[in-house]
């Protein structure tokens, strides 16, 4: 992809969906960090269930830590992998209580080293709540970033680099919402909506897949 292509395919997504957001429901930067821990290896609609079961009840570390590890894998338990996450979050609590006054750490080093947080969800927190122009690479960017030749690379560190070294400044903020949305609706995995694509022609995907 070519760089006038780039700018094209990046106003394109723009036009269509100016103010993107994130599908997972939060209303606070812990409930962002939690809903996205939980997040792994799992849909945003799942996880959404159970957040609506789970902040109602629970929705800051020390309310976390009161519910103790069965109450809240209760809450979880429809998430894959809940057991294991639900240790990560109790965990974690414990740590912003002790360690950053409750709050959730602005910086992607003191988020790295919370349990169950990698780099992924480092940058999601740090994009989605806090502005900076990250990109959180999921399978849908990694799938993207190759299929249209955006940003190719063997694993999600160069996938993410080469984002951030090819995307215009004035779209880093979004771009990791665009790029997501079009992976998840448009350009999906075992068949990509090439016909319904609205960048396909900035793409270097081939060959195109047709309406069926």
């Amino acid at each position: 992809m070519q760089e006038d292509q780039i700018q094209r395919f990046f106003t394109t997504l723009q036009v269509a969906n100016p103010m993107p957001a994130s599908e997972l429901e939060y209303s606070s930067v812990f409930e962002l960090l939690a809903a996205v821990l939980l997040s792994a290896q799992a849909t945003d609609v799942g996880v959404n269930k159970a957040t609506r079961r789970l902040f109602p009840v629970a929705n800051t570390p020390a309310r976390i830590l009161a519910l103790g590890l069965d109450g809240l894998m209760a809450h979880i338990r429809t998430i894959g992998l809940y057991r294991s996450k639900a240790r990560h979050l109790i965990q974690t609590c414990e740590i912003l209580i002790q360690r950053h006054g409750g709050q959730v750490p602005r910086s992607r080093e003191a988020l790295e080293a919370l349990p169950g947080v990698g780099r992924k969800t480092a940058n999601v927190v740090l994009n989605v709540a806090f502005g900076e122009p990250t990109c959180a690479v999921d399978t849908h960017i990694f799938r993207v970033g190759n299929r249209t030749g955006l940003a190719p690379g063997k694993t999600p560190l160069a996938v993410e680099l080469k984002l951030l070294e090819r995307i215009p400044e004035r779209f880093r903020v979004d771009a990791h919402h665009w790029l997501i949305l079009h992976g998840r609706y448009v350009c999906q995995a075992r068949k990509p909506r090439c016909a319904a694509c609205s960048v396909a022609d900035c793409c270097d995907f081939s060959p195109k897949t047709t309406a069926t």
